[in-house]
C-alpha cells in the first residue's frame, strides 16, 4: 500500500513515476506499431506470396462483407478502422473485469502480457489477425485501469496534486506518441518491417517490467465499501444526461476526419510527399508524430489565447470550442486536397505536406480535451463515470467509420477524397453552430 504522504517524485508519490513511465513505453509501442501497420498491409502483407498465409483473412472478409474485388488499400483501411476503434471500446470491458473479478493491478498485468504477445504475433504473416486481436484485448485491459490508478495515489482532498499528477501522466502519453513512430519508422525503413514491429514489442516488454517493478508503490484495489451511492437523478439531471450524450454523438464527425491522417494520411505522404532531405529520405511513418508533437507545443499558446479571450469576454464556450475543433479538422483535410491539386502528379514539398498534419493536432486540442472537461463538469454524479467512459465510444464509432470512408481513397483520388473528409469535419462544425446556444445554456455550470 503506497504512503499517501510520499512526495519522492517531484513532489508526487513514487507510484506516479512507475505509472507514467509504463504509459510512456506502452504508448511508444502502440503509436510505433500504428504508424507502420497500414503501410505494411498495403506494401507487403496483402501482396501475393504473403496474403495467402494470413490465417482467418477470408473469413474476416466475409464477416465484413468485402468481396474479392475490394482493393488492398480499401481492405487495409477497413481493418485499421475496426482495430483502432475497438482499442477505444474494450476499456469498458477491461474496467468491468477489474471491478468484478481481477482488480486493477492484475488486469493491468494481464493487459501488458496480452500486448507483449500481440507484438510477438505481429512477426508472422499467419498470426497477423491474431496479433491485432491480442493488441485490442490488451489495450482494453490496460488503458483505463492504469489511468484510474493515478487518481488513487492521492488523498481525496488533494485535488490540485491529483490534477498535476494526471498532467505528468499525460506527458508520458505524448512523449510515447511522438517518439514511437520516429524510432519504429526509422528502423522499419532501414532494416525491414519486422524490426520496426519488434522494437514496438520490445518497448512493451519494458513497459510491463516497469509496472511490475513499481507494483508495491501502487494503490490496492478498492472494495465495495469505497463505492458512493448517489440518489436517483432529478428530471433536470436526466435532461442534462441526454444532452451530453448528444454532444458526445456530435464529436463522431471530427473523430472521422481527424484520425484519417493515421490511415490514408500516411499512404498519401508515402506516395505524394517529397521525403528527400540532405541527410537522406525520411520514412513516411514519421508524419504520424506531427499531430502528437503539435498537441504538446500548441498547448501554452492556445491556453494563452483562451485567457486573452476570457479577459475580453470573448472566450468560446465548451460546445463552441468543440465546433471550432471540428471546423479545424475539416480545414486541415482541405489542405490535403489543396496540396494535391497544386502539386500532383509531382511531389508535394515536405513543408507543405506537414501543414495538414499539424492542423489536425490543433483541431484535436479544441474538440477532444474540451469534450472530456465538459462531460466531467456537467454530468450528474450518478452517471459521471459512465458518461466519461461513454465519451470514448465517440472514438470507437469515429474510427470504425473512418476505416470505411478511407476505403474510397483509391477510386476517388486524392483531391476528391480529402474534400470528402473535409466535408465531414465542416458538417460537424455546422451542426454544432446551429445547436450550440441552447446546448450551452442547458449545460452551463451550476452551483
Amino acid at each position: 500500500m503506497p504512503d499517501q504522504n510520499d512526495r519522492a517524485f517531484f513532489g508526487h508519490p513514487k507510484g506516479l513515476a512507475f505509472l507514467a513511465f509504463t504509459e510512456a513505453w506502452e504508448r511508444f509501442s502502440y503509436y510505433g506499431m500504428t504508424s507502420l501497420v497500414v503501410l505494411y498491409m498495403v506494401q507487403q502483407l496483402f501482396l501475393p506470396g504473403h496474403v495467402e498465409h494470413v490465417t482467418g483473412l477470408p473469413a474476416l472478409r466475409g464477416v465484413l462483407g468485402l468481396g474479392p474485388g475490394v482493393s488492398d488499400q480499401a481492405l487495409a483501411s477497413i481493418i485499421f478502422g475496426w482495430y483502432s476503434g475497438l482499442v477505444y471500446f474494450t476499456p469498458i470491458i477491461g474496467g468491468f473485469v477489474a471491478d468484478r473479478w481481477l482488480g486493477t493491478r492484475n488486469t493491468v498485468i494481464l493487459g501488458a502480457a496480452l500486448l507483449c504477445a500481440g507484438h510477438i504475433a505481429m512477426a508472422f504473416d499467419a498470426t497477423f489477425l491474431l496479433a491485432l486481436l491480442l493488441l485490442i484485448l490488451g489495450s482494453g485491459a490496460l488503458k483505463g485501469n492504469i489511468s484510474a490508478q493515478v487518481g488513487r495515489l492521492y488523498p481525496a482532498a488533494e485535488e490540485s496534486r491529483r490534477t498535476q499528477g494526471y498532467t505528468i501522466f499525460s506527458a508520458g502519453i505524448n512523449v510515447g506518441a511522438v517518439a514511437g513512430p520516429i524510432v519504429c519508422g526509422l528502423l522499419a525503413a532501414t532494416y525491414g518491417w519486422h524490426i520496426g514491429f519488434g522494437t514496438a514489442g520490445g518497448f512493451m516488454i519494458v513497459a510491463m517490467l516497469t509496472y511490475l517493478a513499481g507494483v508495491r508503490y501502487l494503490p490496492a484495489d478498492g472494495g465495495p465499501a469505497e463505492r458512493v451511492v448517489h440518489p436517483p437523478m432529478t428530471p433536470v439531471e436526466t435532461r442534462r444526461t441526454w444532452l451530453l450524450i448528444a454532444v458526445i454523438a456530435l464529436t463522431v464527425l471530427p473523430n472521422i476526419a481527424y484520425p484519417m491522417i493515421w490511415n490514408v494520411g500516411i499512404l498519401w505522404a508515402d506516395e505524394h510527399a517529397s521525403l528527400a532531405t540532405p541527410l537522406g529520405a525520411i520514412p513516411a511513418s514519421w508524419f504520424n508524430s506531427i499531430d502528437a508533437f503539435v498537441s504538446i507545443i500548441a498547448v501554452p499558446p492556445l491556453v494563452a489565447l483562451w485567457r486573452w479571450q476570457a479577459k475580453r469576454g470573448r472566450e468560446p464556450g465548451d460546445v463552441a470550442k468543440i465546433g471550432i475543433g471540428s471546423a479545424l479538422a475539416g480545414a486541415s483535410a482541405a489542405l490535403f486536397a489543396l496540396a494535391s491539386a497544386l502539386y500532383l502528379p509531382g511531389k508535394v514539398p515536405a513543408l507543405v505536406a506537414v501543414l495538414p498534419f499539424a492542423g489536425m493536432g490543433v483541431a484535436f486540442l479544441y474538440f477532444w480535451p474540451t469534450l472530456l472537461a465538459l462531460v466531467s463538469q456537467a454530468a450528474p454524479p450518478k452517471v459521471n463515470a459512465t458518461l466519461m467512459g461513454g465519451a470514448f465510444l465517440s472514438l470507437f464509432a469515429g474510427s470504425v467509420a473512418m476505416g470505411w470512408v478511407g476505403s474510397f481513397y483509391e477510386p476517388m483520388g486524392p483531391v476528391a477524397f480529402w474534400l470528402l473528409d473535409a466535408a465531414i469535419g465542416i458538417a460537424g462544425a455546422l451542426i454544432i453552430l446551429v445547436v450550440r446556444r441552447p446546448l450551452a445554456r442547458a449545460l452551463e455550470p451550476r452551483e
